[in-house]
């Protein structure tokens, strides 16, 4: 009974937001009324690529990703709205999903900075700072951090001790390292058998994190997990803005990776995500999370900042 409540729950927003124009083309003032919902899961992160082969190559071969089965796309000639080629791999319990379009779109600016709304990384923990920033190295990854691997001061308490560093893949997708102290993070993220343990979150520039909480908490169902306030030239090193002034927050769902709401309040958000942004742009981004699969566009929402969440199939859910 309560399984089909959640379901019935989760259809009805997802219809609401396709009434509203909440579609992955349009939708620039969502619903932010409170619903009650199950807590939704985060099933996986994925981002769209230029080259398949090579971003599958990069995560395998530099990060100890397995790669899973191919996965099925639909049928018919691709377009800018349908992909020709995705992968899915995975690392510990946590999945990502690279999609290639068979007409690429727009590349990420090359002036792109962490402040900008269209900005999203995936927080990969590792075991071994060192160890894991030396790999980078090896390989030749352009780092995003200035002077490698930065430290939050213990005169953070929400995050003293934490290490932490941005990267590149090679189409220019923000990645980050995170090392957690003992007296932090989950249990598993403290295991010492593997060099890359898993995903912790995905982050996003956000212009307001209290309107982002009314879509993320006051409608989705996701519970608020810690607070940071993040400054200082450690922040400013590890996100390449100058006087980094960040307010973080993140959000724990039902099982799966955590959202991490990014707020610069100095110097300022960034560039907005433009509003004729195409599945085929490389800097767009989606989480998906558990409920339902209605049909047709109504499954993609965005939220207040345009960024993207594809709800999947029930079948996803545990």
């Amino acid at each position: 009974m309560a399984m089909n409540k959640y379901r019935r729950l989760w259809l009805v927003m997802a219809v609401a937001f396709l009434a509203a124009g909440c579609s992955a083309r349009q939708a620039d003032s969502p619903t932010t009324q409170r619903t009650e919902v199950a807590t939704p899961a985060v099933v996986r992160v994925g981002y769209t690529v230029r080259n398949l082969k090579g971003g599958v190559a990069f995560f395998r071969d530099v990060l100890d990703f397995e790669p899973l089965a191919p996965v099925e796309v639909p049928k018919g000639e691709p377009t800018e709205t349908m992909p020709a080629r995705v992968a899915r791999l995975e690392l510990g319990a946590e999945q990502i999903e690279l999609t290639e379009y068979s007409t690429p779109g727009r590349p990420i600016p090359e002036d792109s900075a962490s402040n900008d709304l269209w900005f999203e990384h995936l927080a990969i923990v590792v075991s071994d700072m060192d160890r894991a920033y030396e790999r980078l190295v090896e390989h030749g990854v352009s780092p995003v951090s200035i002077g490698g691997p930065q430290t939050i001061p213990m005169s953070n308490p929400a995050a003293g001790g934490i290490r932490a560093f941005y990267f590149e893949d090679p189409e220019h997708h923000v990645l980050e390292l995170i090392w957690y102290p003992a007296d932090k993070g989950s249990a598993r993220w403290h295991e010492s058998g593997r060099l890359f343990l898993g995903i912790d979150h995905t982050a996003i520039a956000v212009s307001s994190t209290d309107r982002s909480l009314a879509f993320y908490e006051g409608m989705l169902g996701f519970v608020k997990a810690g607070e940071s306030l993040n400054h200082g030239r450690e922040q400013a090193a590890l996100s390449g803005v100058d006087g980094a002034r960040v307010r973080i927050t993140g959000l724990a769902g039902k099982r799966g990776m955590g959202v991490e709401l990014l707020e610069y309040l100095e110097p300022g958000p960034g560039r907005p995500i433009p509003p004729d942004t195409r599945p085929a742009d490389a800097w767009h981004w989606e989480i998906a999370i558990a409920g339902p699969n209605p049909a047709s566009a109504s499954n993609l929402l965005r939220d207040p900042d345009r960024h993207v969440l594809r709800v999947v199939g029930a079948e996803s859910e545990p």
